[in-house]
């Protein structure tokens, strides 16, 4: 592939930031295709199945004021209906603060990760939890994702009522009623595959305890997680402990070990180095249960010997690691099953402006292309009580803050004409009100729209219920429902 423009670049100051189009050019727009394709993964057979009617009810949904900015002329419309009006983010009685999606640039960050995955050989399970987005899961499951990754047994339960049918929970499962209500899944649907962390003994013994008063028949599949180092997250310390939890699973009858996993991004102060030496820990680990016969211990199912174990599951792959996982994984050895090299990065489907802009992979390998910041918040300034402030009607409320503040980045006058906010930084947020400083000369008006661009996306999509996917041209083609 060329080499595009770098990450690190700021964002064009046009309403809809222009992006470059060699990824999108390459993949057909699919927006309003079925999933019946090959996931072109190394391992693993099709998704198989058209989009489930459940997402498509979600453009049934009424339009109502639960839905932050929408046009308050909408109110009653169905989201569909409103989304064939085909309105103007800036003409069409969208009212401020408004988060704004772009098209053009959310499928070009699904297409070029679909392409990096497919070049490095990575079966792909993006990180549901970035999002919580059923449309997303199925625009990533369309652009080769094998499955979706998640966090917590909520999120499992949006996701199977929206037809996922293969899913990675990066977390240790011991709630009981959650367990009874996966068990009662898994035996229903002979399709659906889900695996989880274990990563202690005691988590085993909670799991297998459940399982058994749920009367499950299916085993659930789990992976060993080892922990990125002293002082990391989750995961167990020592490639010891983590052969007593797998002891501890060989010694249930409702698991089944299939692999290990982990998360390089906890690796304690992270180098490229330290994160593949780390990453090599967790292969050999993989090699070490291998030899020692601890995967493939039969069928899922116990009345239905064709359901052997099929794989050997090695995962890891956040958003700032993943060129260390392509590289390091490229190097598995022969195992006695095919290797589901699974890589689990999420932040990409929006990437951002601020935090994963930074520690992007592609600003390493920069030949592999670069990702392009999806959200533009929109907010009006309603106060300039001073020739050095302004104040804007977006606040905590409305826009990610826990890692980075949100950066200005255009003004847009009544007129339409847009402006460089060259001059003007927001320096605070209040639940409410975004608080600027301005620089001499700057003219910034009561009433001009600000654009601005967002650090974090998980922390940006779970503030909104209901997100306008917007065109170039500042045309609202639909509507991106979360679940949070």
């Amino acid at each position: 592939m060329a080499a595009e423009k770098s990450a690190e670049q700021p964002a064009t100051m046009s309403a809809e930031q222009p992006v470059d189009q060699s990824v999108d050019q390459s993949v057909e727009r699919r927006a309003d295709q079925s999933v019946e394709r090959p996931t072109g993964q190394p391992v693993g057979k099709p998704v198989g199945k058209p989009v489930p009617e459940a997402v498509a009810r979600l453009a049934e949904e009424r339009v109502d004021p639960r839905f932050k900015a929408l046009p308050p002329d909408s109110d009653g419309l169905t989201v569909g209906e409103l989304a064939a009006q085909r309105r103007n983010l800036f003409t069409g009685g969208f009212t401020t603060p408004v988060l704004a999606l772009s098209a053009e640039r959310l499928e070009h960050n699904l297409a070029l990760m679909e392409q990096y995955a497919t070049r490095h050989a990575l079966t792909f399970a993006p990180h549901g939890k970035t999002s919580m987005a059923p449309q997303l899961f199925w625009r990533q499951l369309e652009h080769g994702a094998w499955g979706i990754t998640l966090a917590v047994p909520h999120q499992v339960r949006v996701a199977r009522a929206f037809g996922i049918r293969r899913i990675f929970l990066a977390n240790e499962l011991v709630d009981a009623a959650a367990l009874r209500w996966l068990a009662a899944e898994l035996d229903a649907d002979a399709d659906f595959r889900f695996i989880c962390y274990v990563d202690s003994v005691r988590g085993v013994q909670l799991m297998d305890a459940a399982l058994r008063a749920a009367g499950a028949r299916r085993r659930v599949d789990v992976v060993v997680e080892l922990a990125a180092g002293d002082g990391a997250r989750t995961g167990a310390r020592t490639e010891a402990e983590c052969a007593a939890v797998a002891d501890a699973v060989a010694a249930t009858g409702t698991l089944r070990l299939v692999g290990v996993a982990g998360y390089e991004g906890e690796v304690p102060e992270p180098t490229p180095e330290r994160v593949r030496t780390w990453l090599r820990r967790l292969v050999a680990l993989a090699a070490e249960f291998d030899a020692a016969g601890r995967f493939g211990a039969g069928p899922a199912d116990p009345a239905d010997p064709a359901d052997p174990a099929c794989d050997i599951v090695i995962s890891a792959g956040g958003s700032a690691w993943f060129d260390a996982v392509a590289d390091v994984f490229a190097e598995i050895p022969d195992l006695s099953l095919p290797v589901l090299k699974l890589l689990r990065s999420g932040a990409y489907v929006s990437h951002d402006d601020g935090h994963y802009r930074h520690l992007t992979p592609f600003n390493r390998v920069p030949d592999e292309g670069a990702l392009h910041p999806a959200f533009r918040l929109w907010a009006q300034v309603v106060s300039r009580p001073t020739p050095e402030q302004a104040f804007i009607n977006a606040g905590k409320r409305d826009a990610a803050y826990d890692l980075d503040l949100p950066e200005v980045q255009v003004i847009r006058r009544a007129d339409g004409t847009e402006l460089p906010a060259a001059g003007v930084t927001l320096h605070a947020l209040s639940d409410q009100h975004g608080w600027l400083r301005t620089g001499p000369g700057v003219d910034l008006q009561v009433g001009d729209w600000v654009g601005l661009g967002l650090s974090h996306p998980c922390t940006s999509f779970d503030k909104w219920q209901l997100i306008p996917l917007v065109a170039a041209d500042g045309t609202v083609t639909d509507y991106v429902r979360t679940y949070f």
